[in-house]
C-alpha cells in the first residue's frame, strides 16, 4: 500500500533535490497537470508544471525493507509499467516505450519503507492515475517427508519471503493435482509470509510429487520435487489380512446363530399356540355335544341329532373352507353362470316357465364322508328354486320331477310354498334367505337349514347305493338367483341352544366321540 506525504517535494538527500530542482512555480508555463496516487482506499492529487520535474513518493504499508522486493509503478492497468524495480535495479524490457529515460528511481529510504520515483520533463501524457504495486518472490521450497501418517505417507513443504500471500499447489508426477492437503501462511515481523503446506500421498505408485509456489502478483513460480519410495508407505500386515476374515466370519456365524434362535423361537410360539388351540378345540367340541344331548333329551331323538349334526359339521366347516362353483357345462342354455361360477340366474329373468325346468350342477361330486355349503337366495318369497343332491345319470330333459327315487334330494319354492318336493309335501317353517346343506355319506343322509335363524328344514335319508353325488341347483321362474357363499365375509354367525355357530365346508370320518382331538379333513370329491 502506498501512502503520499503532504508535499510535493521532500529534499531529503541529494538524489531527491536534483529530482526537484528549482521552485515549481519559476518554470516556462502556468499549466498545471493533475497526478493522481492511490493511498489506501482514496486517491490523493499532486499538481505539476508542464517540463517541470515531479516525484511520485510512496510509503509502503506495513513498514517493511523493500530494498529486496520488486515493484511496480503502472498507469490504469497492470502490468503497463510506468517503471520497474527488480533485483535492486531497473528494469526497461516492460516498461511503456515514452517512460523510458523519463524515470528514476529514488533509493534512500527503500529500507525504511519508503519509496519514490522521480519523472522528468513532465508531459500531457503523464497526466492520469499511478498505482504502486509492490511484491516479493521468496525463497524455493524446500519439500521432505515427515513419516507415516494413517494410510499413506505425510510430505512437508515450506516457503519464506514471499509477498503477498502466494498460491501453493502439490501435483503428481502425472501432472494431476492433489485437492486435499493443510495450508497455513504466516506474517512475520517484516510483513512477508511463510507458507508451510502438509500433503498425506496415499498412493505408493505416485512416485514423485512436487510442491509449487506461485506469486499472483507477479506471475513468477517455484517448485520443488522430491521421490517417495515405495517401502516409506505403510505395508499391508498379513495379520491384518487374516483378523478382518475371522471377523467376518464371525459376524457370519453370529448372525446365523440369531437367526436360527429366532426360528425356534417363533417355532415353539407356534407350537405353543396350536397346543392352545387344540385345547380351547377339545372344549368347545365338549360343549357342543353337551348342548346337543340336551337338545336330544328336550326335542326327542330326531331333532336333537339335526341340532348336534348341524352344530358339529359348522364347528369342523370353520376350520376348513370349501367354496362349491357350479359346472357351466350342465347348466340349461337359459341360465346364466356368473364367470367365478359362483351364481345361476336366469338369462332373460322369465316371470314364469311353461316349457319345463332349468338346473345346473355342481362342479365337483361327493363319493364320501361328508360336504357342507351355503346358498344365498334372492327374491326366495317370490320365486320358484330347489337346490340340494343329485345323481350325475338323472333326467333332465324338459319337464321332470325331483324325487328320491329318480336321483334328487330337494328342498324348494313351488307355487308360492316351501315343499320337500317329494310329493310337493309343504314344509311349515319360514322360507329362508340362506340355506345350508349337510350331506353327510357316513349317517346316509342331507339336510338342509335355515341360516338366517339356524333352524332345521327338512332331512332325507340316502340308499347306500346312491353312488356319487353333485350339488343340484334348479330355477322355474321369477327374478331369483342362486349364490353360493365362502366362509369370507359371511354374516356374523346366528345361535343354536344359545350357541354361536358359523359356517364352511365338510369333513371326513364319523362323528367323533369325546375323546376325539377334532382334527377335521375334508371330503372325497371328483368331477363330474
Amino acid at each position: 500500500m502506498c501512502h503520499l506525504p503532504p508535499a510535493l517535494c521532500l529534499p531529503r538527500s541529494e538524489e531527491m533535490e536534483n529530482c526537484c530542482r528549482g521552485s515549481l512555480l519559476s518554470q516556462l508555463s502556468s499549466l498545471l497537470l493533475l497526478f493522481q496516487l492511490p493511498a489506501g482506499s482514496s486517491v490523493e492529487l499532486i499538481v505539476a508544471v508542464l517540463s517541470a520535474d515531479i516525484m511520485l513518493p510512496c510509503l509502503v504499508s506495513p513498514d517493511m525493507d523493500v530494498e529486496n522486493m520488486e515493484m511496480w509503478w503502472f498507469r490504469s492497468k497492470f502490468p503497463e509499467a510506468v517503471f520497474i524495480y527488480q533485483n535492486q535495479r531497473e528494469q526497461r524490457e516492460e516498461q511503456l516505450p515514452h517512460y523510458r529515460g523519463q524515470t528514476s528511481m529514488v533509493k534512500d529510504f527503500l529500507t525504511q519503507a519508503e519509496a519514490a520515483v522521480c519523472i522528468y520533463n513532465v508531459q500531457a501524457f503523464n497526466n492520469g492515475l499511478y498505482t504502486l504495486k509492490v511484491a516479493g518472490v521468496g525463497s524455493a521450497p524446500q519439500v521432505h517427508i515427515t513419516g507415516p501418517e494413517e494410510d499413506g505417507v505425510q510430505v512437508l513443504c515450506i516457503a519464506s519471503g514471499w509477498f503477498p500471500k502466494s498460491q501453493v499447489q502439490w501435483r503428481a508426477l502425472s501432472g494431476e493435482k492433489f485437492p486435499m492437503f493443510s495450508e497455513t501462511q504466516a506474517q512475520d515481523a517484516e510483513g512477508l509470509f511463510t507458507i508451510e503446506a502438509t500433503l498425506v500421498v496415499r498412493d505408493s505408485s505416485s512416485g514423485n510429487v512436487t510442491c509449487s509456489v506461485l506469486n499472483p502478483i507477479l506471475g513468477q513460480e517455484k517448485e520443488m520435487a522430491i521421490f517417495i519410495p515405495e517401502p516409506f508407505f505403510p505395508q499391508s500386515s498379513p495379520w491384518k489380512l487374516a483378523f478382518m476374515v475371522i471377523l467376518t466370519v464371525l459376524m457370519l456365524l453370529l448372525l446365523g446363530a440369531v437367526f436360527y434362535i429366532m426360528r425356534e423361537h417363533t417355532a415353539k410360539h407356534q407350537e405353543i399356540q396350536e397346543w392352545e388351540k387344540l385345547h380351547r378345540d377339545k372344549e368347545e367340541y365338549q360343549q357342543i355335544k353337551e348342548e346337543a344331548l340336551k337338545a336330544r333329551g328336550k326335542a326327542g331323538q330326531g331333532q336333537g341329532k339335526q341340532v348336534w349334526k348341524l352344530k358339529l359339521c359348522l364347528f369342523y366347516c370353520s376350520e376348513i373352507k370349501l367354496t362349491v362353483s357350479l359346472d357351466p357345462e350342465s347348466a340349461h342354455s337359459r341360465l346364466a353362470v356368473s364367470d367365478d361360477k359362483t351364481s345361476v340366474t336366469f338369462k332373460d329373468s322369465p316371470k314364469s316357465s311353461d316349457d319345463g325346468v332349468y338346473s345346473v350342477f355342481g362342479h365337483e361330486g361327493i363319493t364320501s364322508g361328508c360336504c357342507y355349503r351355503e346358498v344365498e337366495i334372492k327374491n326366495a318369497e317370490r320365486s320358484e328354486w330347489a337346490l340340494g343332491v343329485c345323481r350325475r345319470d338323472v333326467e333332465r330333459k324338459g319337464w321332470y320331477q325331483e324325487s328320491p327315487e329318480k336321483g334328487f334330494w330337494v328342498v324348494g319354492m313351488y307355487e308360492n310354498t316351501l315343499c320337500s318336493l317329494p310329493g310337493n309335501s309343504k314344509l311349515d317353517v319360514p322360507i329362508p334367505q340362506r340355506v345350508g346343506v349337510f350331506l353327510d355319506l357316513k349317517e346316509w343322509d342331507v339336510s338342509f337349514y335355515n341360516m338366517t335363524d339356524g333352524s332345521h328344514i327338512f332331512s332325507f335319508s340316502l340308499a347306500s347305493s346312491s353312488g356319487t353325488l353333485f350339488p343340484y341347483f334348479r330355477l322355474r321362474s321369477g327374478d331369483v338367483s342362486l349364490t353360493m357363499c365362502s366362509g369370507v365375509g359371511r354374516p356374523e354367525p346366528v345361535s343354536l341352544s344359545g350357541k354361536g355357530f358359523s359356517s364352511g365346508c365338510g369333513v371326513d370320518g364319523d362323528l367323533p366321540g369325546t375323546e376325539s382331538p377334532l382334527l377335521p379333513c375334508g371330503p372325497k370329491a371328483m368331477s363330474p
